[in-house]
């Protein structure tokens, strides 16, 4: 399979190497309009690289497209990717432009469009949705947040895209989040949202959401989200009569209340946690693997997508109304 890896920036990386490692035998080939980051995606891992889409096209028959890019350019790179009737892997996009649209021309081509959830990949993720029953009358709190400049130390929070009022980091987060949370709990049916600006940061949006969410089967929580915290934190409690779970974001961090022992037990789960070095401790390679293999598992027909555009549209018409708010 020649794969084509479209944008060469952070998660582009990632993808290339997590490939490399998981499919040696697949053909990487990278596209980026910066010099910079194609000389360093040759140099790292030895593939070609070109300045657009249709150059490579020319100089390489490609089956499958990964799209690395900030989110405001998805919708025209996937539609561009579908037309040459090519599978599309993509990252999480934020905003539904052209939703439908490629929805329709991914049918029309006999396409795989695949969109990335990767929390619903993560081991700890799939232990909690086993153990919690949607129709269980369960309360939980999360809150997730860390400082934006933070975010990527690196560059300027201003020319990454949460420093955008469409695909901001608030927004980002809730992206990654709600999904798992509405298969886990349920379906959203009510909501409230306390938000405003705390930071001085030069943002035009608000930096801090506290939600309260209630869930079609009974099941109520608190989401809190910010890009204030200095500290960066995700913390979870979920509870009812006699059950009790807390997760601190690491994979060694799950702890399960234990009748018997009316205690909090560590839940040992069975893959071994992978980390990259530079990466924030609940930022593990495990999960970005498993969705990866869940799409070439969907491209070549023995399953079903867990998760895709149309569930992600009902997500991202709730996270806007969520942000209308006040």
């Amino acid at each position: 399979m020649n794969i084509l890896v479209v944008g060469l920036g952070s998660m582009g990386k990632r993808r290339i190497r997590l490939i490399k490692e998981l499919y040696p035998e697949f053909a990487i080939y990278g596209v980026d309009g910066r010099e910079d980051r194609q000389a360093e995606a040759r140099e790292m891992y030895g593939i070609a690289t070109y300045s657009t889409i249709s150059a490579a096209k020319i100089a390489v028959e490609i089956d499958t497209a990964l799209v690395c890019t900030s989110p405001l350019s998805h919708n025209a790179i996937i539609a561009e990717c579908l037309n040459n009737k090519w599978h599309v892997f993509t990252e999480l996009n934020l905003v539904s432009d052209g939703y439908v649209e490629n929805m329709k021309l991914a049918e029309k081509n006999g396409c795989t469009l695949f969109l990335s959830s990767t929390f619903l990949y993560r081991e700890e993720i799939r232990y909690l949705r086993e153990k919690i029953s949607p129709s269980g009358k369960w309360n939980y709190v999360y809150h997730i947040g860390q400082y934006l400049p933070d975010w990527h130390p690196w560059e300027n929070y201003k020319d990454f895209f949460i420093g955008d009022k469409r695909t901001n980091g608030c927004r980002e987060i809730m992206a990654i989040e709600l999904p798992w949370l509405s298969k886990t709990f349920g379906k959203v049916i009510d909501y409230s949202v306390v938000s405003d600006c705390q930071t001085e940061l030069n943002i035009d949006y608000n930096d801090n959401y506290i939600i309260t969410m209630k869930h079609e089967n009974g099941n109520k929580g608190c989401l809190i989200v910010d890009v204030v915290s200095p500290v960066a934190v995700r913390r979870l409690e979920a509870y009812r009569e006699k059950e009790y779970y807390k997760w601190s974001g690491t994979p060694d961090s799950l702890l399960e209340y234990c009748n018997d022992k009316d205690a909090l037990v560590q839940v040992h789960l069975h893959e071994k946690e992978e980390h990259k070095e530079g990466y924030r401790a609940f930022v593990v390679e495990n999960a970005y693997k498993n969705e990866l293999k869940e799409f070439f598992s969907v491209v070549n027909g023995d399953k079903n997508a867990e998760y895709g555009f149309a569930q992600d549209y009902e997500i991202l018409k709730l996270i806007d109304s969520l942000e209308e708010q006040k």
